[in-house]
């Protein structure tokens, strides 16, 4: 039997994005995956208790809260390992860290290599955590996942791991679909001074997501539908050529964001872009459902869950044409450089004036781009990942 510890708290919080998402999903899956498999058993180790949602506790699947919480995975995560080291063959570790020093040989994920690309985009702190804790887990780990291809030659470019030694494990979106009313989704929009058309951007508020550019091909865009609008009458609706759109940014707001709130503050159309704060599940795909395109422009992204969101409701998604979106979306969105805001906002004009055959098109490709990402394909490639692991350390 192979005896696998995972670093379960990236998965064990409420409000998931990014990372806790990713945790959460392969976890999920991961258990189903083995629930009727005699030959692996699990430990999921935690710093406080397992919430509710993550996978109900059986035999061989098992949780255990380990202490003390604070500084954790370079403490507490060690301590219990060296004191039970008989009882685990391998650690895995869905999200970005792995422990100090460790007594078996572990599998950890690598989400991008922005901090070493973009350094001014980080807190002092977060920086040096993600400089050296990630320095040191990748030099010691058994196997890297990386979540693209991006990130995979990003890991091999800064660390010179070899690139046998890193498996690519994509992310993936299940749609649950939320039926939500009418009356829910108008109460929704009006508290939130949200009207159609509108462009939609789901994210942290945070410099990496290169915000400022996304809000002045805002600008650029608005004039351009304004003085287009005759010349195109024939090509878009009375209702999209008439009405001003919005920008819609959906997401909390993260480290370093005083730049991008100044921004927008500082914009001639600042009563025109909304910031929502967190939104819900539902709330997020009342948003897709109903928005004119998707943005994400970042200027280094490992993945990027919220393109793959879009492509899943069927709504166009423009991404930046570097780092990971482009395998992301494929041809079933457009793709611009993240650093000319013409370019941006040549792209949301592209969307804006699409035939709706050009759109029917495009959701087309949408389905068959979505299909490429599964949770339970990519659960299989962790789990054969880790008993190849474990056999060869065995």
């Amino acid at each position: 039997m192979i005896k696998i510890a995972i670093d379960g708290n990236e998965a064990n919080i409420s409000n998931r994005v990014g990372s806790n998402v990713y945790a959460f999903e392969l976890l999920r899956s991961l258990e189903k995956l083995t629930h009727s498999n005699q030959n692996i058993d699990f430990t999921v180790l935690l710093r406080q208790q397992p919430i509710t949602d993550l996978p109900k506790a059986r035999l061989r699947w098992n949780y255990r809260v380990v202490g003390p919480s604070r500084l954790w995975t370079q403490w507490a995560l060690p301590l219990h390992l060296f004191a039970y080291r008989h009882q685990y063959d391998l650690l895995f570790s869905p999200g970005h860290y792995a422990p100090h020093t460790c007594p078996v040989p572990y599998v950890s994920s690598i989400m991008d290599t922005a901090y070493l690309d973009f350094p001014d985009h980080f807190r002092k702190t977060d920086l040096f955590q993600l400089t050296f804790w990630t320095k040191r887990a990748v030099k010691n780990a058994a196997k890297i996942v990386a979540i693209s291809e991006a990130t995979k030659a990003d890991i091999v470019r800064h660390y010179h791991k070899k690139p046998q030694d890193i498996v690519v494990i994509y992310p993936a979106h299940t749609v649950k679909r939320i039926i939500f009313t009418e009356a829910e989704k108008s109460k929704f929009f009006k508290q939130n001074r949200i009207s159609e058309p509108y462009i939609l951007f789901v994210g942290t508020i945070q410099p990496r997501k290169n915000l400022t550019t996304l809000v002045e091909a805002f600008e650029i865009f608005t004039r351009m539908a304004a003085s287009r609008a005759l010349k195109t009458s024939r090509r878009t609706s009375t209702k999209t050529c008439s009405v001003a759109p919005k920008l819609v940014l959906a997401g909390k707001t993260g480290w370093m964001a005083d730049s991008t709130l100044e921004r927008i503050d500082a914009s001639p159309l600042k009563q025109r872009i909304i910031l929502t704060g967190f939104v819900t599940e539902a709330q997020k795909q009342m948003l897709y459902k109903n928005a004119l395109a998707s943005v994400l422009i970042g200027t280094h992204e490992g993945f990027g869950i919220p393109p793959l969101e879009s492509l899943a409701h069927r709504t166009i998604p423009v991404v930046s044409n570097t780092t990971s979106l482009p395998e992301v979306v494929g041809d079933a969105g457009l793709q611009v450089d993240p650093t000319n805001a013409q370019a941006v906002a040549d792209a949301l004009w592209q969307v804006y004036t699409l035939t709706a055959r050009e759109r029917a098109l495009y959701r087309r490709k949408a389905a068959d781009q979505v299909k490429r990402f599964s949770w339970d394909k990519s659960a299989r490639i962790v789990l054969n990942t880790l008993e190849s692991v474990a056999a060869d350390h065995k």
